[in-house]
């Protein structure tokens, strides 16, 4: 695991620098090129494409931690961000990399990706929307392609090689990948952080914006930056990696109070009612908590409206309604806040190496510090149980949270599963079927309970799944998880060829192009198909074969220069 975290974070350092290489001192602070070139060379669809095989690369490599629950939180939290922002039609895919290393990073065609272990160091949502409008602000700025523009000799195809080397070799024990990464950091790192500094200044300054705009606390960036300098005096030498070239210092977050005041919010918001679990020893970033882990902004939601203005422009550019504009100081309640607080909890059990040591660490702190005995962490360490085969365990922890907080959605749906694991099948339905009928659509609740049905593992249960899948997947076609369990269903239901299809569906989603094209053909394959079966099995065979071909050569090496050296991302610093 060691290995392929290296692989990971190394991969987004790669890229990273690929964005920077090759360019003179900034200026402080770089306003956007209206009329630069860089949009020249590549096209949206371009950028998407190769932001899209980034995604299904990392899939492939079971990089991504793909959780209905968490993806739609990360989803809605950076929408909420791009629908504020100067440019909300643009498109956007948010993700959560099972990575334990302290780094976020945007790629071609607005992929923005977070690490686990980012999430895990966030005190507030405010926080973690701070590092997200960051990234946004990268995107919409144009850093990447601005980069390019100064330098367009970097063989990308080559820096991708670079990376499959270190990928390929996580599962090895000699220096392959270390190697891999010090031969690709070596040539390009300090050129990089000469040419980073004025893109990131300004993706703080328009981030911080953004946050007010989008109704946070635009202090909440300087806070970020305080909770990351602070895990790096409790780690000593162990300094997170993104630290180590753009370190967060002083000045950085004195500016970036300073302009939070410039929007007119002179103090952070106070926090009140504050409880923090004592430390138990050196951090442990893979499962431990900051010290604010169990802190509540109980006086959010009592802000004074003076602490919220909206504007409204005299009128509109053209034809568009006038422009409205609202600055918000305060966090957005606690509501917001507690629902952070449990996706935060969710992210450090299910992004966590080994399942069985982060259980132990909440029965551990939860036995010996009365203050870490939290909703949170009861709820953190009720999810752990149930991953490790102690769901009855875990059903009696969550019973109580479920009778104090009966609206819940997400400890209602951990109590049902925990219920259905452990044999208490009758009592699970009932929950599955109520949060059905309150939350019609709601992927994380259909997968949850199409799972358990399935698990009945009998013709009519796996056609009540069917009906519940069916809806979802004509709105979600591209997601691996409703495609693998709509194969289940068919199968179990007796519809091979939708199965297979499906099956086909998800390999492809997750990476494994050439296998989802092997499998398809071998369904094109069987004399049994119906007119329409083959139609439908042809026809997208005739889909995927010049995406996978495109595929092959995207993988190989090419000239510098050429139209495939166009990839790059910009790191969290």
């Amino acid at each position: 695991m060691r290995l392929r975290s290296l692989a990971i974070a190394s991969a987004a350092c790669l890229l990273a620098a690929a964005a920077g290489a090759g360019a003179g001192e900034p200026a402080a602070v770089k306003l956007p090129d209206i009329g630069s070139s860089a949009a020249a060379l590549a096209t949206p669809q371009e950028l998407r494409e190769y932001g899209a095989g980034m995604l299904q690369e990392m899939r492939a490599y079971d990089m991504v931690l793909d959780d209905p629950l968490l993806s739609d939180y990360i989803g809605s939290l950076g929408y909420r961000l791009v629908a504020a922002s100067d440019r909300a039609d643009s498109g956007f895919t948010f993700f959560i990399v099972r990575d334990q290393q302290i780094n976020a990073f945007a790629a071609p065609g607005g992929f923005v990706a977070v690490n686990a272990g980012l999430i895990n160091v966030m005190g507030s949502e405010d926080e973690l929307a701070g590092v997200l409008a960051h990234e946004i602000s990268h995107v919409q700025q144009q850093h990447i392609l601005r980069a390019f523009e100064d330098q367009k000799k970097m063989s990308i195809p080559i820096m991708l090689a670079m990376v499959g080397v270190m990928i390929a070799a996580a599962g090895r024990t000699d220096d392959a990948a270390p190697a891999a990464l010090v031969a690709g950091q070596s040539l390009m790192i300090q050129r990089q952080i000469n040419f980073t500094r004025g893109d990131e200044a300004e993706a703080d300054r328009v981030g911080i914006a953004l946050l007010a705009r989008a109704g946070f606390d635009p202090n909440a960036m300087a806070g970020a930056f305080q909770e990351l300098q602070k895990v790096m005096r409790v780690n000593g030498i162990d300094i997170p990696e993104f630290l180590l070239d753009h370190p967060v210092d002083t000045k950085r977050i004195a500016e970036a109070k300073a302009r939070a005041e410039q929007l007119g919010c002179p103090q952070p918001v106070a926090l009140r009612g504050a409880v923090t679990a004592p430390a138990a020893g050196p951090l442990d970033l893979s499962v431990a908590p900051t010290p604010s882990a169990t802190t509540v902004r109980e006086g959010a939601a009592e802000a004074s409206e003076a602490d919220t203005s909206v504007s409204v422009a005299a009128r509109g550019l053209g034809h568009a309604l006038p422009q409205v504009t609202v600055t918000a100081c305060s966090a957005r309640g606690p509501a917001a806040q507690r629902y952070f607080l449990l996706m935060r909890e969710r992210n450090r059990v299910l992004s966590a190496p080994v399942t069985s040591t982060v259980r132990d660490y909440y029965a551990r702190n939860l036995h010996d510090y009365p203050a870490f005995d939290t909703v949170y962490n009861r709820y953190g360490h009720a999810l752990a149980l149930t991953l490790t085969q102690q769901a009855a365990q875990a059903a009696t922890e969550l019973r109580p949270l479920v009778a104090a907080d009966p609206d819940s959605l997400v400890l209602q749906l951990a109590l049902a599963d925990a219920l259905n694991q452990s044999g208490a099948g009758s009592q699970s339905m009932t929950i599955y079927q109520r949060l059905h009928h309150e939350f019609p659509g709601n992927r994380a609740i259909t997968l949850a309970y199409a799972d358990a049905l399935l698990g009945r593992a009998d013709d009519s249960h796996a056609r009540n799944a069917l009906d519940l899948l069916r809806p979802l997947l004509a709105r979600n076609g591209q997601d691996a998880d409703l495609q693998r369990a709509f194969a289940r269903a068919n199968q179990l239901a007796g519809d091979k060829v939708r199965a297979a299809e499906a099956f086909a569906e998800a390999a492809w989603l997750t990476g494994h192009a050439e296998d989802a094209l092997g499998q398809l053909k071998a369904l094109a394959k069987r004399d049994d198909l119906s007119y329409y079966e083959r139609s439908r099995v042809e026809a997208r065979i005739a889909q995927l074969t010049p995406e996978v071909l495109a595929k092959r050569k995207r993988d190989m090496p090419s000239e510098p220069d050429s139209k495939d050296d166009k990839l790059a991302c910009c790191a969290w610093r």
